[in-house]
């Protein structure tokens, strides 16, 4: 047997910690949902009408991510759907994530999606999109019911096909005569519906749901549930799971974040062999999954942005202290060497903005007397993460 072969035997032998690690999972919908209960009655409550063949109003859920909007709207969907077969009642659910590629790239792709949902085939393209509609309005149109229709992180599909999408997808019902079609909007852009145009605003005649930010006691007593049906007994102390809470309570409030810790500390103490999951591995595990966020974003950035970024951190090494006035100066030699176009210095200042809204960066302003005020940058990730991030962009870029 060779060594790798050792290994996964050994892993195979080992007693895991896990009960199930499907709980800790961000597919996972738990049978009780804790603190969400003026959510979850504000929703039924839009969405009980479709139970009586009736059209709900359109409805969108604001709140930052990890406040339990998808798995909210999941669960209370569920329920609504289960509670209909066992009646007979025809209502339909279509969960759409507006975030995937090659489905809701396009109008053409979302609505063809939406067709091979109710069964019917559309080419993957070559027809017009009009053509497409009407062959969505045929497939839905066949029976009298009431479709409520998920569109998550919608705030992405308006960015990729404009909002226009949205105006067709509420006049759909004019066009019907049997099935009636109900809008469910989910996303972390609070200011989104004030972007739309006054056109669609006016068409979609929607009701809002806000989900606030969990508090650390909240995060705890999820974390506890979930900690009881995940591990095996006795692997886990209330203190570790305080400070996971705690940690993802630093981060808005997040229970993704804090579920993800939990899963991943877990994973960190098998692997060092512990019986027990331990505040170290929390620690551990907090900073890994920050590297993997940042390398992650950067790896996604815009050519431009990294280049700016790399101008960021060659001159962090030399001197610490950055001001946005020289790190144009640095940023038009790396784009002579990595064969990029040069943008505007006021364009720039957009991108440095950017990198602060994703927490890379952080820009204060400050006044330099009779100099005027310029901008102080400084770069929010550790050393070692700030070598690894250098080396991926040279590789990107190819310098």
């Amino acid at each position: 047997m060779n060594k790798v072969q050792e290994y996964f035997e050994n892993f195979l032998n080992k007693k895991s910690l896990f009960l199930n690690k499907e709980v800790l999972s961000i597919k996972y919908i738990p049978d009780q949902i804790l603190h969400r209960d003026l959510e979850i009655k504000q929703l039924s409550e839009i969405l009980a009408p479709s139970l009586k063949n009736e059209k709900p109003s359109n409805i969108f859920i604001y709140g930052k991510t990890g406040t339990g909007k998808t798995v909210i709207t999941k669960y209370v969907c569920s329920q609504l759907y289960e509670i209909a077969k066992k009646r007979n009642i025809p209502i339909s659910v279509v969960y759409i994530n507006c975030k995937m590629k090659k489905i809701t790239d396009t109008e053409y792709r979302l609505i063809s999606q939406l067709t091979k949902e109710f069964g019917k085939e559309v080419p993957y393209t070559g027809l017009p999109t009009n053509e497409v509609y009407k062959m969505f309005f045929e497939v839905i149109d066949k029976k009298n019911q009431v479709i409520i229709l998920i569109l998550d992180e919608i705030d992405n599909l308006i960015k990729k096909c404009g909002d226009e999408i949205l105006y067709n997808l509420t006049r759909v019902n004019s066009e019907l005569k049997n099935a009636k079609i109900t809008i469910v909007g989910i996303t972390n852009d609070v200011t989104f519906i004030n972007e739309l145009d006054p056109r669609v605003r006016s068409s979609l005649n929607e009701e809002e749901i806000v989900f606030q930010p969990y508090d650390a006691l909240q995060l705890k007593d999820i974390l506890l549930e979930r900690a009881r049906l995940a591990f095996e007994p006795n692997v886990i102390s209330e203190s570790v799971i305080s400070k996971c809470a705690a940690y993802a309570a630093r981060e808005h409030g997040d229970a993704r974040r804090a579920i993800e810790l939990l899963r991943v500390a877990a994973e960190i103490a098998e692997r060092d062999g512990s019986s027990m999951i331990e505040e170290k591995h929390v620690d551990l595990a907090d900073e890994k999954i920050e590297l993997d966020k940042v390398i992650e974003i950067v790896k996604k950035l815009p050519k431009q942005s990294q280049v700016l970024l790399y101008s960021i951190i060659l001159i962090n090494k030399n001197k610490g202290l950055i001001y946005t006035g020289e790190v144009y100066d640095v940023y038009k030699n790396i784009c002579s060497e990595a064969k990029v176009n040069e943008l505007t210095q006021r364009r720039l200042s957009d991108l440095i903005a950017e990198l602060d809204l994703l927490g890379i960066i952080k820009t204060r302003l400050i006044s330099k007397g009779r100099y005027g005020k310029m901008r102080e940058i400084s770069l929010m990730i550790g050393k070692d993460t700030i070598n690894k991030i250098e080396g991926i962009i040279k590789e990107q870029l190819g310098i």
